[in-house]
């Protein structure tokens, strides 16, 4: 089977230990994480898990029935690329020097909408919004520069349609009781 980058959107009350249970379910199903970030949502008292991972069809439909076992989960879904807009946040500090010496920064601007977070004389920070494949291409042109540190976040994403899934699910189960 074909394997593709699903985005996993998991809906949970806010209780300790459940990002070691989802964790278990991709270990247990040999499905590596290739990024996580969890936050508040709309709803208050409702917290989102935003996993993305490369697996294919039949494994990710699993996969999201195993999450939804879990007591806390309410309710969990997976995405593909076109379903969704996703954004990643990357730092990176370079040599001020380097930049400079290169007359780099203007261009970087131009070219990537990159963001100076701070220069001094020894490094300057960017930052740099953007799906994975931009955040990618900008660290491999300041590779060849020298990085002295980088960092990036994990994926946090929205559906495309104009309503969330979940509150659908939440509507529906409002008119069972």
């Amino acid at each position: 089977m074909e394997q593709k980058l699903y985005t996993i959107t998991v809906y949970s009350e806010n209780h300790v230990g459940l990002l070691t249970l989802i964790s278990n379910i991709f270990t247990r199903r040999f499905i590596n994480i290739e990024s996580l970030t969890v936050s508040a949502s709309k709803m208050k008292g409702v917290h989102k898990f935003t996993i993305t991972c490369v697996t294919d069809s039949h494994s990710i439909e699993k996969l999201i029935k195993q999450i939804e076992k879990k007591i806390d989960v309410l309710k969990a879904y997976y995405y593909t690329d076109d379903e969704i807009i996703s954004r990643e946040i990357a730092l990176f500090k370079v040599s001020t020097d380097v930049l400079l010496n290169n007359n780099m920064i203007e261009g970087l601007v131009s070219k990537y909408n990159v963001k100076v977070l701070e220069v001094n004389n020894l490094y300057t920070v960017i930052e740099k919004t953007g799906g994975q494949s931009e955040i990618q291409q900008l660290f491999e042109e300041l590779e060849s520069l020298g990085i002295l540190q980088f960092v990036r976040s994990g994926c946090v994403s929205i559906t495309r349609s104009k309503y969330e899934r979940f509150s659908d699910f939440l509507a529906s189960r409002e008119e069972e009781l």
